[in-house]
């Protein structure tokens, strides 16, 4: 499966990363690295690449022909990355150590992990300032008031939860999900990195601001928990990559 029509550029300096797709449009600003993930959605060892792969940024504007799912948008930017930047890749599998997302309580979800039926439906919500994020099966994350973070996604399942978990900094590994939760669900997290307890008060900081650390946040805002194990992990190895040809 291909794009109708592609471009790859380099990216103008001081740009934010970033990626959407809207209406069978992919436009997005990443490393290679970052579109090596979207396209595959795993993890990938990127223990012998060139530095370039993970530090310059690309921006690519593509459209989809006709009607596309987002698997569908994947298959056709692992094309274009093959096309445009000479790709290969397979896939290996072997046991690792990994981290585990269980329920802290069994059958009992926190406050901000709610069954997405129970929320605002996707689409129609869209443009509301009310709901985070506004776009749905997307992670997406940003400032959030006092030096938080504030990370979410909606309509997702717990397997892609824990992918999206397992890319925060505060958690540093792969998550596999051993929740036992089926369906699709809204997650909203916020905490202060690199938190370890009450800050000294700061100019404009409400005296009653709490800081809440990612293990509190994770525990009391979503009911979950990690715990160290290991399970067999597909790993993507990279083969071959050049410099991009740009049009």
């Amino acid at each position: 499966m291909a794009f109708e029509v592609a471009s790859v550029k380099r990216s103008k300096p001081g740009v934010e990363p970033n990626l959407r797709l809207e209406n069978n449009h992919l436009t997005a600003d990443l490393t290679l690295s970052g579109y090596i993930g979207y396209a595959y959605d795993q993890p990938m060892d990127s223990a012998h690449l060139p530095k370039w792969v993970s530090s310059d940024s690309f921006e690519i504007d593509a459209r989809a022909a006709g009607t596309a799912t987002k698997n569908e948008v994947r298959l056709m930017l692992q094309s274009l990355l093959a096309e445009r930047f000479k790709l290969e890749v397979h896939i290996v599998t072997a046991e690792a150590p990994v981290l585990a997302l269980l329920l802290d309580k069994p059958e009992k979800t926190g406050p901000r992990l709610r069954p997405h039926a129970e929320g605002p439906p996707c689409g129609a919500a869209g443009n509301s300032a009310e709901v985070f994020p506004p776009v749905c099966e997307e992670v997406t994350a940003m400032p959030g008031a006092h030096g938080t973070i504030l990370v979410g996604a909606r309509n997702a399942t717990m397997k892609q939860i824990a992918g999206y978990l397992a890319a925060l900094p505060p958690v540093g590994g792969p998550v596999v999900d051993q929740t036992g939760l089926s369906g699709r669900f809204d997650f909203r997290l916020e905490f202060t990195p690199g938190a370890k307890g009450a800050p000294a008060p700061a100019q404009g900081v409400p005296t009653d601001f709490t800081v809440t650390t990612f293990e509190e946040a994770f525990h009391e805002q979503l009911g979950l928990k990690l715990k160290a194990t290991r399970a067999p992990q597909e790993t993507l190895v990279v083969d071959r990559v050049e410099q991009p040809s740009e049009n």
